[in-house]
């Protein structure tokens, strides 16, 4: 049976970008770097506490539409203790957050 998230995969074009944003940023951190060669890709895992990210960087990955109510990833949620610091963390690293909600579905 399922235990917990094991991992989520990423396809990003930039590295530099990627890592500015999961490592410097927001604190991930490098566990593992493996050029594949028959994929022709570079796959990067990051953790950050039990979280870990797979990301591909693949320079010709063909464009996801970005309509947030489009199929695919929609977002990735992180649990803190406290939004507001939270929110007031990601601004001072200059990520662009949206308003605080509260979503009557899940509360």
């Amino acid at each position: 049976m399922l235990r917990r998230q094991h991992h989520i995969a990423i396809i990003a074009t930039d590295w530099e970008k990627t890592r500015s944003f999961y490592v410097e940023k927001l604190g991930f951190t490098l566990i593992r770097e493996v050029w594949r060669e028959q994929q022709q890709d570079y796959l990067r895992m990051l953790r950050l506490g039990e979280t870990t990210l797979e990301v591909f960087i693949k320079p010709n990955a063909p464009k996801r539409v970005t309509d947030p109510e489009a199929l695919g990833l929609r977002h990735l949620a992180f649990h803190v203790e406290n939004i507001e610091p939270a929110v007031a963390w990601l601004k001072e690293k200059g990520i662009e957050t949206e308003p605080i909600r509260v979503d009557p579905f899940t509360g």
